[in-house]
């Protein structure tokens, strides 16, 4: 089944970061292996992508397949507050004038997974489907490869490596296999989502944008993301307990309540009809404390996940990948696969997370207001977007953050002293 009992790189998942990992180290001339426990694409969400994952295709080979595809373009991204107010829309191009990066996809997850994993293969990796990594073989503290069952060994087979990529998503395989410590950010929360058919959707170039929307309690927000095919991915988010523990009724009942609570949301999918199941999923934000050991690295949602509202994980599997990958290349050329060397961009990637965390936690306090902040100080309105975008491992946001912290001390926009208030009011918006 196996070309080779030996590999330099063996990558555990073939989900996007997986697949960026495998792609860009084939390209770099390492013999890589992926291998996907699913043996065949499945329904996942995740599906709006962030601009700066350009970057991430373009060494991977996976650009113009991209471009190509039937995707839809996304510019922008878009919050409603809970009365209904939109905000001006966040256009990545005001960062990026005639920059191509600056616009991206909203893709369905089985297609997309199913094109990088494509795409990995046309470089070189060698990729199988329905093979279970049972364990990763270690050595003196360092792995060593992986044992894998699939429907044509036969058996357990085991398959050695100079470098393991743990890409299993939330299923962290080696952090569950080594006992790692686990980082939890505090944000518990669950998802319920659906998909429709025949929604509203804006015209021209905002009809692929991501729409983020609160009900009216403030407890939840709603997603809203255009795909192909006239179909909306349409989801639901807010505290475990608010939304599924101390709730009456099936997922179903309780995504409609809330539907009902959203009168924006419920204006747009009233002439469409739902086609999928609801589904519910658990978002609970954390990191494990290292994502690098001797022969090992660990990648996307197996190293760190972050909540969902700025659709920050598949650009941040991407990333990790690409960084993996290439960090993989280096350690094998210099004969040094320790997790010192394997893990020296930690600290990058560690950057661009918090960055995207920290803006998660103001989206969250119930009273801080993004708009009366902007407007207060519009200088920072540019640091957003870049957030958005992606383009968070290189900029200092430290200003931001702080003046954010200052803001919040004061009441965030929503129980601010009438002095600060009205100086908010009466600042330009950007």
């Amino acid at each position: 089944m196996f070309a080779a009992s030996s590999y330099d790189l063996i990558v555990i998942g073939a989900g996007p970061g997986g697949s960026a990992a495998a792609a860009i180290a084939a390209r770099g001339g390492l013999r890589t292996l992926l291998l996907e426990r699913e043996p065949v694409p499945t329904f996942k969400i995740g599906e709006s992508l962030m601009p700066d994952t350009h970057g991430v295709f373009e060494k991977m080979g996976a650009l113009e397949r991209m471009k190509s595809s039937h995707f839809v373009e996304k510019h922008s991204v878009q919050f409603f507050t809970r009365t209904g107010k939109a905000s001006m829309p966040f256009y990545f191009e005001k960062e990026r004038p005639g920059d191509d990066s600056a616009r991206t996809w909203q893709v369905r997850r089985s297609e997309f997974d199913q094109l990088l994993m494509e795409t990995a293969a046309g470089q070189g990796a060698e990729v199988h489907r329905g093979v279970n990594v049972r364990d990763v073989l270690f050595e003196d503290g360092r792995a060593l490869g992986v044992r894998v069952t699939a429907a044509d060994s036969g058996g357990p087979v085991e398959l050695v490596s100079r470098v393991v990529i743990d890409a299993t998503g939330q299923s962290a395989l080696l952090a569950r296999r080594l006992d790692l410590g686990r980082v939890d950010y505090g944000l518990r929360h669950a998802s319920i989502y659906t998909h429709f058919r025949g929604a509203i959707r804006d015209e021209g170039k905002d009809e692929g944008a991501t729409l983020i929307l609160h009900t009216e309690s403030g407890e939840c927000w709603f997603w809203y993301i255009p795909l192909a095919g006239d179909v909306v991915s349409v989801g639901v988010v807010g505290p475990m307990d608010a939304l599924v523990r101390n709730r009456d009724g099936r997922p179903h009942e309780i995504f409609f309540e809330e539907v009902g609570n959203c009168a924006e949301i419920e204006r747009r999918i009233a002439p469409a009809h739902q086609c999928r199941p609801v589904s519910v999923m658990k978002d609970f934000s954390y990191r494990i404390d290292k994502m690098a050991g001797d022969g090992w690295i660990a990648i996307g949602d197996a190293f760190s996940f972050i909540d969902p509202v700025y659709s920050s994980g598949v650009f941040l599997a991407l990333k990790s990948g690409e960084m993996a990958a290439e960090a993989s290349i280096d350690a094998i050329a210099a004969g040094d696969v320790s997790g010192e060397r394997l893990g020296a961009f930690q600290p990058l990637l560690m950057r661009g997370v918090e960055a995207v965390r920290q803006l998660v936690n103001v989206f969250y306090d119930p009273n801080f207001s993004v708009g009366s902040f902007l407007r207060l100080y519009p200088q920072h309105q540019s640091k957003v977007t870049r957030i958005l975008i992606g383009d968070v491992f290189e900029v200092d946001f430290t200003s931001m953050f702080e003046d954010m912290a200052a803001f919040a001390a004061a009441g965030g926009g929503k129980t601010v002293p009438p002095a600060v208030d009205q100086m908010a009011r009466a600042a330009p918006a950007s």
